[in-house]
Formats: C-alpha cells, sequence, structure tokens
C-alpha cells in the first residue's frame, strides 16, 4: 500500500496566501505569524521552515541573486554584457512575473505601505546588484564596469517593473525593459 502523506501540500503557497489576504485587510505590521498560519490551517513551525520571517513573505529567499550570478556566469562566452543582461531579465520576467500583474500590484502596495518593508526592499535591490556584479567579475569584467553592469541591469528591472505595474495595458514587462533601454542608450549618446 502506497504510504498517504498526512500534510496537504502546497504549504509555502497556502502561506503566502493567507499572509497576502491578512496583509491587505489589517496591514502588515498588524498581522502575525499566528494568525497567518491559522488562515491557512497549519502549524507556525510550517511557516519558519519556509520564511524566516513574515517580511519574506513578500520578498522571497535569496534565490534570485544566486541565479543572475549563475545566470551571468554561464552565458555564451562571446556574448556582450548588455546582451547578457537582457536575456537574464527575459529569462527572470517570464519566470517569476508575467501573468503575474494583479498579485505583483497587491505585493507592491503592501511594501509601500510600511517603511520596513520598504528598507527590506532595497537591501534586496542591493543584494541583486552585488550578484550581478559579483557574475559580470567572474566573466573577467573589472569591477567598475561591472558595477555600472550591475546598477544598469537593476534600473532597468525595477523602473520598467513599476512602469508595467502602473500601466493599464497589456505590453509585456520584457517589451517596456526593452524600450527603457532603448530610452537609456538615447540619453546617454
Amino acid at each position: 500500500m502506497v504510504g498517504v502523506s498526512r500534510w496537504r501540500p502546497g504549504a509555502r503557497e497556502r502561506l503566502e496566501e493567507a499572509a497576502i489576504e491578512l496583509f491587505v485587510e489589517q496591514g502588515f505590521a498588524a498581522t502575525t505569524v499566528p494568525q497567518i498560519t491559522a488562515r491557512a490551517g497549519l502549524t507556525t513551525r510550517t511557516f519558519f521552515r519556509h520564511f524566516a520571517d513574515k517580511r519574506e513573505v513578500l520578498f522571497g529567499g535569496d534565490e534570485i541573486p544566486g541565479m543572475a550570478t549563475r545566470m551571468i556566469e554561464q552565458a555564451p562566452a562571446g556574448d556582450d554584457p548588455m546582451t547578457v543582461i537582457l536575456d537574464g531579465l527575459r529569462a527572470v520576467t517570464a519566470a517569476r512575473f508575467e501573468g503575474r500583474r494583479d498579485e505583483l500590484r497587491v505585493r507592491r502596495e503592501i511594501v509601500r505601505s510600511d517603511p520596513g518593508l520598504r528598507e527590506r526592499d532595497l537591501r534586496k535591490r542591493d543584494s541583486l546588484r552585488l550578484a550581478i556584479s559579483a557574475g559580470f567579475q567572474a566573466r573577467g569584467i573589472d569591477p567598475l564596469r561591472a558595477a555600472l553592469l550591475a546598477e544598469t541591469a537593476v534600473m532597468l528591472l525595477f523602473v520598467s517593473f513599476d512602469e508595467w505595474l502602473d500601466q493599464p495595458g497589456d505590453r509585456t514587462l520584457i517589451t517596456i525593459i526593452e524600450d527603457a533601454l532603448t530610452a537609456l542608450r538615447q540619453a546617454i549618446a
């Protein structure tokens, strides 16, 4: 006989859904981990298996900076840095953002509503910037140029991300990123 798990699958997703609902209903600061787990029908122990704290429900773990470093290091050797950046942004937007615009709008509003979350957002962006810079340095690019490329990549992503969430149309995030890069190139030409 095949064993039956005593836990329903999808604990992380259920915890995220419960947390977002509560953050919207009563605010981030007023929401506790026990409230989140009660709504999800799970234990606090299960919560802490998936998240370091309730802020991480909104930000995820550290997988994106690591993924960015690996993508840059593994890009074809002959690719110029801007091709590497655009290919990486295409992959990340397709995997993490497209098809989730409404959900991401809600998450962004929660982050904007709390000073501690805004600070955490800035730290996460900085971690991504450092990871991208490290990836380019691993490709043999000098630290100053790697830092400039990393700043450009992060700026393109987040400026475009806000534009994507704010626009009423159906332009894809990567289209907005490409348009932003064209505008940036024209501005500094």
